[in-house]
């Protein structure tokens, strides 16, 4: 099922919903409570790593307009259009312009539809339908990748319902992935980044709230998951086998506050699924803590993405996530390690001048033998810009500073130094 096919069928749920007896609400409200938003965000990206590849000097504008419509008997439509565009010269690998004695910039030019989808909202609930952005708890398995300038988008339905004051269980099927590195192939990519993921796969998430302060907010909340995905056009490694990052994830997390502290505890199983040819077992951990006073916030955290003895690379992975908030800015682990990796982390976010200042150290090593892989250090600073509105300004950094010159997989590890200086204007 594609854009088109989710498009007729939404066209026809519209239908449905269209009787004469429905005819007392003005359809006008369609287009009289409608609105539209238009975004542009520069960023200037420098990457410089220690190894034979020129330092990458990317400058790229993301351009684009949402059009939302008003409800009419719950029902409301969205169409988002997008456009990445480089500025100057083109001295990076976007994994599509064929510059391959760069770093890479995953920001590759295009113009695409990124989302077009019809919602119904119901007193206890709501279903989605076309292509749309999913967002699952923290995304750290179902995510956009907001950061880089293509966002990724999935072609599905997704429905979640409200049985119980608190609970809310969410189901979603999802036939193509409309990945970072879109919105075209050519001749540069290869079986690691296709501009669409093909394949079947559900989402399975229940959360239950189960206490709460006196102002109502909550204190302990539960989550079950259970995310079976179907990629069958995408591989771990440009040496494994398509179909290897097909997966069934089942987890438990847990998020809780007490006073100005924050709690989180999540474990995860993963096993292969669908057409996997490869045997996968391994298991994740996450324990965090968190103390905010006077309105920063100090967090403290160990990941672990399990590892496997065997041949190839069977780590535990998340192909669908937002990876650029986990395990560091610099991106060096997008991929797990054939040995998993084990993330000791710690950090600080704080007001400063108007704006966010954020700091974070992270110490890698291996989750199979006694590996040290190496340790990283993440800047940044953001705030709007007073004479504009609408207008944000950033300036982020990050630094790793490996140990290990190549880890088992063929996942290198190298010295990687990278600086962003962003503008982005919504209006």
């Amino acid at each position: 099922m594609r854009l088109h096919t989710l498009s007729v069928l939404s066209l026809a749920v519209c239908g449905a919903f269209s009787s004469g007896a429905m005819a007392a609400e003005e359809l006008a409200n369609l287009v009289e409570f409608g609105k539209v938003n238009v975004d542009a965000r520069y960023r200037y990206e420098h990457v410089d790593q220690d190894n034979a590849l020129n330092n990458a000097n990317a400058q790229t504008l993301r351009t684009r307009l949402t059009v939302q419509s008003g409800k009419w008997y719950g029902l409301s439509g969205l169409v988002e259009a997008d456009n990445v565009s480089r500025i100057g010269d083109a001295s990076y690998n976007s994994t599509r312009n064929g510059q391959k004695d760069f770093s890479v910039v995953a920001d590759p030019d295009g113009s695409e539809i990124n989302q077009a989808l019809m919602r119904y909202d119901f007193k206890k609930g709501n279903v989605v339908a076309g292509r749309q952005r999913i967002l699952l708890d923290n995304q750290r398995f179902i995510g956009g990748v907001a950061w880089r300038q293509n966002e990724q988008t999935f072609d599905g339905v997704l429905g979640q319902v409200k049985p119980l004051t608190g609970m809310t269980l969410t189901y979603g099927y999802i036939d193509n992935v409309n990945s970072i590195w879109g919105p075209d192939d050519n001749r540069f990519d290869n079986k690691t980044n296709p501009a669409n993921i093909e394949g079947h796969s559900h989402l399975f998430n229940a959360q239950y709230i189960l206490m709460r302060d006196r102002r109502g907010a909550p204190q302990l909340t539960l989550t079950g998951y259970s995310y079976l995905l179907g990629l069958d056009n995408i591989a771990t490694t440009a040496a494994a086998p398509l179909g290897s990052l097909s997966s069934r994830t089942n987890g438990l997390r847990a998020t809780g506050a007490i006073g100005p502290f924050s709690l989180v505890g999540e474990y995860a199983q993963q096993q292969d699924y669908a057409d996997n040819p490869m045997d996968l077992d391994s298991e994740y951990y996450l324990a965090e803590l968190g103390y905010t006073w006077q309105g920063v916030v100090f967090k403290g955290g160990y990941e672990v993405l399990g590892g496997d003895e065997g041949a190839g690379n069977r780590a535990f992975q998340t192909p669908l996530a937002t990876k650029h908030l986990f395990q560091g800015w610099a991106d060096v682990f997008l991929t797990t390690p054939a040995d998993g990796i084990e993330d000791a982390y710690v950090g600080v976010t704080a007001p400063l001048l108007g704006g966010q200042v954020q700091a974070w150290y992270h110490d890698y090593s291996a989750e199979q033998g006694s590996d040290s892989y190496g340790d990283e250090i993440n800047l940044s600073y953001g705030r709007p810009i007073p004479a504009v509105p609408g207008l944000v300004a950033l300036v982020k950094y990050a630094t790793y500073d490996a140990d290990t010159p190549l880890l088992r997989g063929n996942v290198a590890n190298v010295d990687t130094d990278k600086l962003w200086l962003q503008l982005q204007y919504t209006y």
